[in-house]
């Protein structure tokens, strides 16, 4: 049974920093690629990050220099370090596996991206 579980998500004040976490299993972790997403409410999904099956990574605008991704296979855990976190970074996370196979293109549709989903974890950043 596949599994994606995020944690350290929580609230903080604009400027700060949080590092989530997303443990997978029930799949061959390393040959699939991983990403970050987030969704405020009534909005849809926005990509956040990616990272491919050999550490290349990929972006969006709005948090390039401030958030990085990251994955450990050893672990089977895909990591986001966010830094000078602002209130429009304030969402429901979440992470998703991607089989390698299917391209590692920046997604026109961000909901359809991924295989697998995870049930998100909340960030909130107050001003």
């Amino acid at each position: 049974q596949v599994q994606l579980v995020e944690s350290g998500g929580g609230s903080v004040q604009a400027g700060g920093s949080l590092r989530l976490s997303c443990a997978a299993s029930g799949y061959t972790y390393s040959s699939y690629s991983m990403g970050w997403f987030r969704q405020t409410p009534g909005k849809e999904h926005e990509g956040v990050a990616l990272i491919d099956i050999d550490g290349t990574t990929r972006y969006a605008d709005s948090v390039k220099g401030r958030f990085t991704i990251s994955r450990d296979n050893a672990k089977n855990t895909l990591y986001l370090q966010m830094n000078s976190l602002k209130p429009e970074d304030t969402a429901m996370y979440y992470c998703a596996a991607r089989r390698a196979s299917l391209g590692f293109a920046w997604p026109l549709v961000p909901r359809f991206w991924g295989d697998y989903w995870g049930q998100g974890t909340q960030v909130t950043v107050s001003s």
